[in-house]
Order: structure tokens, then sequence, then C-alpha cells
């Protein structure tokens, strides 16, 4: 198998050597970032998004360097990455931002460092899964609602322990609630909801992750004349829609298929991905 890279602040590195110290603030704080992405046939999807996310969330940390992480930034490493690995142009990305420097909880400098990983997939398009998941609320931990809420910190403790809930359950996925008990966001991606003919998704002021297929998918929405609600959500509704689908930027949309012994459809699943594809 042939030598894999990543790229470390610039410069390539083999996947397994020694790049990040002890005393990294993303390790012992979790005072950092990242971004997951994926490329398409060469060309990394939706980079203005995952640009406008990286840069509010490294400027709501007061990271310095949030300039220079604009969409162009984006498209130039991930391809020069793809380049160095001699991989096709099907990738899933995660770009880890850090805040460098040592400090105890009160940084000594703000200037940003980051890691760019790569995992060559084979499909060249975003694919419906076929078996619908099994979902449950994970309720032990809720989510706070802040300025930090929306961006993707280092800091995943909430997900973590939800996975484990998950793992625990035997479920394919698990529902995170907010403080206020409202629905908010799954482990990994961003929920909407069918009831009555129309599309629900938990508002940002609800805590949930700003996600980048989330705002794909309102476009779509807004393009295709369906009605796409943002608001506050009780779980109970899980109980009575006709449909349930979560979004992230490297799978796209996968359909739920039960909650307890609620059974959902999959039809603005499938009609939302088609016109996903086709962008």
């Amino acid at each position: 198998m042939p030598q894999q890279y990543l790229l470390f602040n610039d410069e390539f590195h083999t996947v397994d050597a020694p790049i990040l110290t002890a005393s990294n603030r993303s390790f012992k704080f979790g005072d950092g970032l990242f971004e997951s992405m994926r490329m398409i046939e060469n060309k990394l999807q939706f980079a203005d998004f995952h640009a406008d996310r990286l840069v509010g969330g490294m400027k709501a940390l007061k990271m310095d360097g949030h300039a220079l992480m604009d969409d162009y930034f984006l498209r130039q490493k991930t391809a020069d990455l793809v380049k160095k690995n001699r991989w096709t142009g099907n990738v899933r990305f995660r770009l880890s931002v850090y805040r460098e420097g040592s400090g105890v909880y009160t940084p000594e400098i703000n200037k940003a460092g980051y890691v760019l990983e790569g995992v060559p997939l084979i499909s060249n398009q975003y694919e419906l899964n076929s078996k619908g998941l099994i979902i449950d609320v994970y309720d032990e931990i809720t989510k706070p609602i802040n300025k930090l809420s929306n961006y993707k910190t280092s800091n995943a403790l909430p997900y973590v322990m939800a996975g484990i809930f998950k793992s625990q359950n035997r479920l394919d996925e698990a529902m995170i609630l907010n403080q206020n008990g409202f629905l908010c966001e799954s482990i990994s991606a961003n929920v909407f909801v069918v009831y009555n003919n129309q599309i629900y998704t938990p508002a940002l002021t609800e805590g949930c992750i700003g996600g980048v297929m989330r705002s794909a998918i309102m476009q779509l929405c807004k393009m295709n004349d369906l009605t796409l609600i943002e608001a506050q959500i009780n779980p109970e509704i899980l109980k009575e829609a006709e449909e349930v689908f979560i979004t992230n930027a490297t799978q796209g949309i996968q359909w739920v298929m039960g909650y307890g012994r609620k059974r959902y459809f999959n039809e603005v699943s499938k009609f939302l991905i088609d016109k996903l594809n086709a962008l």
C-alpha cells in the first residue's frame, strides 16, 4: 500500500508521523474547531459555505489568521493533498484548526495552526442509505445554547456520550436535545422533520450546528417550492411525523426508518438527494 500523507501547517507529513505535541491546545483544552468536507470528481463541494462557517468559528474563538481561511485556501489545500496522495477526485476531508502556543486556560498567543486529512472514496455522488436508520432520543446530556453552538468546535463530549448511548442501545443514530428540551440535532448531522406536508428543521437559535448541507437543503427547498420552516421543535413530533431525515456535508442525506414503534416514509429524502446530485 502506498504511503499516505496529510498537510500540517502547509507541510506534507506521512499519516503515521508524530506531528502534535502533548502541549497542543486542541488536545489539552479542546481549543479549536474543524470542518468535514467532501470532494466529488475533483471539485470541493460547497467550499464557500465551509469557508464562511470556518471564518465565523475562528472569529468567535478569537483566533488570528481567519482572513486566510477562505474558499480559495480550502480548494487549493485539498487539491494539493489529492495530488500528493495520487487519489482519484472523490475524497472525504477533515480540516482541524487549533490555537497554537502554550499557556493554561489563558492563551499566550492567538495564532492558528491546522491539520488537513483525507480519506479516498469510491462513489462520485451522494447516495441515499438503502436501509433506513433506527433512532432514539438521547436526553442524559443536553446541548447548551450560546455563541459557539453553531460551530464545529473540538469539544465534542456531548456527541461522544450520545454515541455511546447509540452503541449501547444498538441504534443507527441518536437525537440530541438542547438545554430547553427541544430537538437540536443528531450526533453527526442536522435534523429535518416532515409533518403535515411541511419540512421543519431546528432554527440556529436552538443551538444546532450551522450545517453546510443544512444550508444546501434549505436552498434546494426554496428552488423547488418546498415549504421549509426553521422552528423550535418539540421531540414529541417524532411520534407523529411522516418523514425524518438527517444531513451532513460528507454523506448528504440519510433517511430515518424508525423511532420506537413509529415508521417513516422517505419520499422527500429521495426527491432532495436527486436534486442535490443534479447540482
